[in-house]
């Protein structure tokens, strides 16, 4: 996909996320009462949120951690209560400055690094794990091996990502959506297999050395994403 192609995508999803739904999302990532839709939605967020960060080291104190795309900093702020030091970005100020707003006031707050921008900056530094949760569903697969391309030459661990399962229930879901007016749509996803994207990453010499190591998949209702882990092959560089 041509570079303007995954800048518009950029620009749309910082529109959105900081002008179009910052409402509902506030309302969704917080205790307030939701819809049956938005319910499954956030059900489902919890347990995709649970399960990255089990997949994080039970200790992880003296580790930096990425959140890339941190949303409102639900992940960031457990990892951070565990110990890790978190580089949080997103490209959104408002919902940035709302997960600054509901963490300034816990004993872990000056672990947390909150940043407006691209996790894919040089200046971020170097991490030993990064962890991406549904910041990257939105792009089709080559874009994502490229952003996962980009940072393994700065992650020494692993990389903890999600993306948009192809499959049925969540085809006819996008098919649905674009039937909706475009002012209340939000961005549109891009389903992918693992193998798709795992043949995407083959494309790409800086990733040769990284392995699928774990899976994990999350459905409830309007809320479908799947969880991949990718582990540095340390035999093969060492090779």
């Amino acid at each position: 996909m041509a570079e303007v192609s995954y800048d518009a995508k950029r620009e749309e999803l910082r529109t959105y996320f900081d002008r179009t739904a910052v409402e509902a999302w506030r309302r969704l990532t917080s205790d307030e009462p939701v819809g049956s839709v938005r319910a499954t939605v956030r059900a489902g967020r919890a347990e995709m949120r649970a399960n990255l960060l089990s997949w994080l080291p039970e200790d992880p104190k003296g580790m930096r951690i990425l959140d890339a795309g941190c949303g409102s900093g639900a992940l960031a702020v457990e990892a951070a209560r565990r110990g890790a030091d978190v580089v949080a970005v997103d490209i959104s100020p408002t919902l940035v400055n709302l997960a600054k707003e509901r963490s300034a006031s816990e004993a872990f707050a000056e672990r947390i690094d909150w940043r407006v921008g691209d996790y894919l900056s040089p200046d971020l530094g170097d991490f030993d794990y990064v962890v991406a949760m549904d910041s990257l569903i939105h792009y089709e697969g080559s874009d994502i091996a490229k952003t996962l391309d980009t940072l393994a030459a700065r992650t020494s661990q692993a990389m903890i990502v999600t993306i948009a399962p192809r499959t049925l229930p969540l085809t006819i879901m996008h098919a649905v959506g674009k039937l909706f007016p475009r002012g209340d749509r939000s961005p549109a996803i891009a389903p992918i297999s693992q193998a798709a994207l795992e043949r995407e990453m083959q494309q790409f010499p800086g990733l040769a050395n990284w392995r699928l190591t774990r899976s994990y998949r999350v459905a409830r209702g309007f809320y479908i994403s799947e969880a991949l882990e990718f582990h540095k092959d340390l035999e093969a560089c060492s090779a």
